[in-house]
């Protein structure tokens, strides 16, 4: 009886001895494997249980990226601004004008000895002329100052007599005079270019004294 030879299959696959070798193993590993994977059972994964809870603080969930904690509403009440009180110059008292910024005693009492020879401010402009006052402090406080001409004490010019009229610190000596004897020659000043025209008072000058004159 003729044995079973490998030879066909040899010559069909066309392996050398280190290739069958190699195959053989190859087999045995395979089933190896094959054969762990029927008899021993997959192990089963335990499922971990996430906890989701939220945390009190950060808001935030596990898993997630902390994100900014959100920002308390504000309670507390706004400051109200103070509204800066507005001193009228031909109304207030020495006491009122010191809580202004670069005023004190001394020039408070300039301020109010001037306004006493005027009769009156017709404009805050005129806190330029009291003496001492600088330039920088009428800038401190021409904001928080008024001047109503309505209470300017006037002068009569056709009956005031020559101290009256002088008392005017915007007046000369000479333009009294004249106004004076223009009364004298012409009777009534009707108005104040009566003045003017006749080269008795300057405009400029009749641009100041005209809050202080009445007719």
């Amino acid at each position: 009886m003729k044995l079973f030879s490998f030879k066909p299959l040899r010559d069909w696959f066309g392996f050398t001895r280190r290739e069958r070798r190699s195959s053989f193993i190859l087999l045995i590993v395979i089933a190896i494997i094959v054969s762990v994977r029927f008899i021993v059972p997959a192990s089963k994964m335990p499922v971990e249980m996430v906890n989701l809870e939220i945390h009190e603080r950060s808001g935030d969930t596990i898993g997630q990226k902390p994100q900014a904690a959100e920002k308390q509403p504000y309670t507390q009440k706004a400051k109200r601004r103070v509204p800066v009180q507005i001193i009228d110059l031909n109304s207030c008292d020495s006491a009122s004008l010191e809580t202004l910024p670069g005023i004190g005693p001394v020039l408070s009492a300039r301020i109010i000895k001037y306004r006493n020879l005027l009769g009156g401010f017709a404009s805050i402009d005129q806190l330029k002329e009291v003496y001492g006052l600088t330039e920088e402090t009428f800038t401190l406080i021409r904001n928080r100052v008024k001047a109503d001409p309505s209470m300017i004490r006037k002068i009569s010019i056709n009956s005031a007599e020559y101290r009256q009229l002088i008392r005017l610190p915007y007046f000369e000596k000479s333009e009294v005079a004249a106004i004076l004897k223009y009364r004298e020659l012409n009777g009534r000043i009707n108005k104040l270019s009566d003045i003017v025209d006749n080269k008795v008072i300057t405009e400029e000058k009749a641009d100041k004294v005209k809050w202080y004159l009445e007719f």
